[in-house]
């Protein structure tokens, strides 16, 4: 990092003026009430505010410390509870507030004894120190007015330097909340399945937290000069990570890890935190204040990707960090010495590949997500990972014994010997069903009676496609293609989407693919592809998909022609994503031949065959299934949207999830009805059976009882996570086909809420196998 500094802003300017007098306040011999009444002084005459309070968490309250320009008497009287009034609000969320009408926020609480009924502009930060907030600085003001931008952040960089002041002062209030002291028995904890599996180890504090002891700078200059250095050694050691991954060549995490190397390299996140130092901070306090409005701003996204984008920066501001103090010591430097559990907040993809992979067993997050680039590194690793595990680091220490199974989505933590026994014979019929599974790789899925069920599998990255042939699946019935547009810092351009293209369908071999054009927007959003500026309440219904591709033209486009030219000579399957009318599927399909036409007039070649398809998600295309099968040539079922939409219910809703059956009767009625229109379509060229073929790609089809329902109402091809795989061969090899088909509408016609029981029932009575 060699650029010249920046000219300090005037945010930088106004908290350097504030920073300056207390640097004397703080350096006196005074008792802390004392300097603390000097604070709110100097802070409400820089900022020209009639009002300027110090509130601090004591024994789990927020008491009124010190105020310039309320009642003197509400000092140590005035107490706010966490989340009460504004005070309370900011202190819970870790939020800023700056509002022109403090009494029209619906968190506002009036306190008389204050006397602060006359002043409207309110404005607050929160103190925080080791990632929790000890207190809240606030300005007040008669005349309603927002507070500006550099006011805020000079509000900010204050409340830093009183988390040191307060810190020094025995001020902090330590305790845990309600005084609680460490729990020592067993427990269990709920998170989410983020990369599957089974894991058993010692607790390993992924860092220790890097506590600032001083904030204010002495020489700007130096500390400027601390955090080049700093810059300098992250980035060696960024380019050194990217070079030494074990994966070989290929797959999405050298994605991954180009666009975190992308952010180290950021020159505006350079900028942040010279700007920062500019106001007079320390590098370690620059770093960490840049880091705080960082956390701030991920706690108000709700786009998952940019959140991610921010993970990852802070990620490198924790290493950035460490590197300037001093304190590299993580886990990973220090060397694994035992079977590891590795616990933190969150990760990053880089941190991961630091770690011993003989000796990490499994990482537990208090945070993290399906599409975090920690996680397709995880994956690429062969580590499970159990995510937002509430509380984690709170409830375990260094060197704690921790069992995790990600398909129950508990860990147990200080396991009792019989928790020991139970883990270990699961885990043991684990590892034997598995191999047992893994010994059918080569049996077709036919059922007793002789009926062939193609099984493939839904993939999406590169890694996914090794599994063809560790489970000997028929194809891969759906790829995932907007994975290379979720993973990338940039939009993908054509020749590396063809690229992709041509290695799945070079693995895949003989076996078919069906691509899935891009399926982004909603809660997929991208950060450098906008759709406008409307919040989308309802993201999973909202402008996604085959609307946003049939909008950006030249995205799908670019994307048509990567796949007809990765397709030349051989067979291409194309199928196109939430189509709720058969003008989508004719408007995105014109597209695609329009490209064909411009690929054959410059003489390159073509697919030998190309069949379209559609995902049928939405209830309303079903209407009009039967006026496409003269121009579609299969159809797939999408069960996670649809069931949702059919129910009107958000599957990741907590209280929803699990409320509405897979096997209800309104679904398996729906899927039969979409068995019956195609069957009564156009037939093959052979006549003995429909033209367009029907399958599902859905996470429905992937368990073994309700494939079993979906064989019964006559589907015969299902695509499924590769982990099904075995399960489900395993099923449909003790499967009397006929018998189901002929049974499946008796079953629908006796139930009224679920057929899981009839069905588990008649399974059961048939020895068929629905254990998985």
């Amino acid at each position: 990092m060699t650029t010249a500094p920046p000219p300090p802003t005037s945010a930088a300017q106004s908290a350097r003026q504030i920073l300056t007098r207390l640097h004397d306040v703080m350096a006196a011999r005074t008792n802390p009430q004392s300097k603390l009444n000097q604070v709110v002084g100097i802070i409400a005459e820089e900022l020209t505010s009639e009002v300027c309070s110090i509130y601090l968490l004591r024994e789990g309250v927020l008491e009124l410390y010190a105020t310039h320009g309320l009642q003197q008497s509400a000092v140590h009287v005035t107490r706010l509870g966490l989340g009460e009034g504004l005070v309370g609000t900011i202190a819970r969320d870790m939020e800023t507030l700056n509002l022109d009408q403090a009494a029209a926020h619906p968190d506002f609480v009036y306190r008389p004894e204050t006397g602060e009924d006359m002043f409207h502009s309110f404005a607050g930060v929160p103190i925080v120190r080791s990632e929790r907030a000890v207190g809240v600085v606030a300005v007040q003001h008669v005349d309603p007015r927002k507070y500006e931008e550099v006011e805020i952040e000079a509000l900010q960089t204050v409340a830093m330097v009183l988390a040191e002041l307060l810190a020094n002062a025995g001020l902090v209030d330590e305790a845990q909340p309600g005084g609680a002291q460490f729990d020592t028995t067993s427990q269990q904890l709920s998170g989410l399945k983020l990369v599957e599996g089974m894991a058993a180890g010692e607790a390993v504090f992924h860092q220790p937290r890097v506590v600032i002891e001083h904030t204010v700078a002495d020489d700007t200059e130096a500390e400027r000069h601390r955090v080049y250095a700093a810059f300098d050694k992250m980035r060696e050691q960024i380019d050194r990570m990217a070079s030494q991954a074990e994966f070989g060549a290929g797959g999405e995490h050298e994605e991954v890890l180009a666009t975190y190397k992308m952010f180290a390299y950021d020159e505006g996140w350079s900028r942040r935190i010279n700007e920062a130092i500019d106001s007079g901070l320390t590098a370690e306090a620059a770093i960490e204040r840049v880091q705080q409005r960082t956390r701030m701003r991920m706690r108000q996204i709700h786009d998952p990707l940019l959140a991610e984008r921010m993970h990852d920066l802070e990620d490198l501001s924790n290493r950035l960090l460490r590197i300037v103090a001093g304190r590299m010591g993580t886990a990973a430097q220090v060397g694994l010495r035992a079977d590891s559990i590795l616990v933190a907040r969150n990760l990053g993809p880089a941190e991961l590949l630091e770690y011993d992979r003989r000796r990490l067993k499994g990482v537990i997050l208090e945070e993290g997500s399906l599409t975090a680039h920690v996680i397709i590194v995880a994956r690429a690793m062969g580590v499970p990972v159990l995510g937002r595990v509430t509380g984690v680091r709170s409830q375990v220490r260094e060197g704690d014994r921790l069992l995790f199974d990600t398909a129950e989505g508990t860990v147990h933590i200080r396991p009792g010997q019989a928790l020991e026994d139970a883990f270990d014979s699961k885990f043991a019929l684990s590892q034997k069903r598995r191999a047992a599974y893994a010994a059918l790789r080569d049996t077709e899925p036919r059922g007793t009676d002789g009926t062939r069920i193609d099984l493939m599998i839904n993939a999406g990255l590169k890694d996914d496609l090794t599994a063809l042939d560790l489970t000997g699946a028929d194809g891969i019935g759906l790829f995932r293609t907007e994975f290379q547009f979720l993973v990338s810092a940039t939009m993908p351009q054509r020749e590396r989407q063809q690229k992709l293209y041509e290695e799945v369908l070079d693995a895949a071999g003989d076996r078919p693919v069906v691509f899935r054009t891009v399926d982004i927007g909603g809660d997929k959003a991208l950060p450098y592809m906008r759709s406008g500026d409307i919040l989308e309440e309802n993201p999973a219904m909202g402008w996604r998909a085959l609307r946003l591709a049939l909008e950006r033209g030249g995205l799908m486009k670019a994307q048509a022609r990567a796949l007809l030219q990765a397709g030349a000579g051989r067979p291409l399957n194309v199928m196109f994503p939430l189509v709720s009318e058969p003008w989508e599927f004719d408007e995105a399909r014109a597209i695609f031949a329009q490209q064909a036409g411009w690929i054959k007039q410059q003489g390159g070649r073509l697919p030998s065959q190309v069949r379209y398809g559609v995902m049928l998600e939405v209830p309303a295309l079903a209407e009009m299934l039967d006026t496409m099968l003269d121009r579609i040539d299969f159809v797939s079922v999408g069960t996670n949207d649809l069931t949702q939409f059919l129910f009107a219910a958000d599957r990741a809703h907590p209280k929803l999830a699990e409320r509405y059956d897979w096997l209800s009767p309104a679904v398996l009625r729906f899927l039969g009805r979409v068995v019956r229109i195609i069957a009564d379509g156009p037939r093959n060229a052979a006549g003995d059976g429909p033209r367009v073929t029907l399958g599902v790609c859905g996470e429905m089809g992937g368990r073994p009882l309700e494939a079993l329902a979906l064989i019964g109402l006559g589907i015969n091809r299902l695509s499924i996570t590769p982990a099904g795989v075995g399960p489900l061969k395993a099923m449909i090899q003790s499967l009397d086909i006929g018998a189901i088909r002929r049974d499946m509408p008796a079953l629908l016609a006796g139930s009224t809420r679920s057929l899981r029981q009839p069905l588990t029932d008649w399974a059961l009575q048939r020895h068929v196998d629905i254990s998985a």
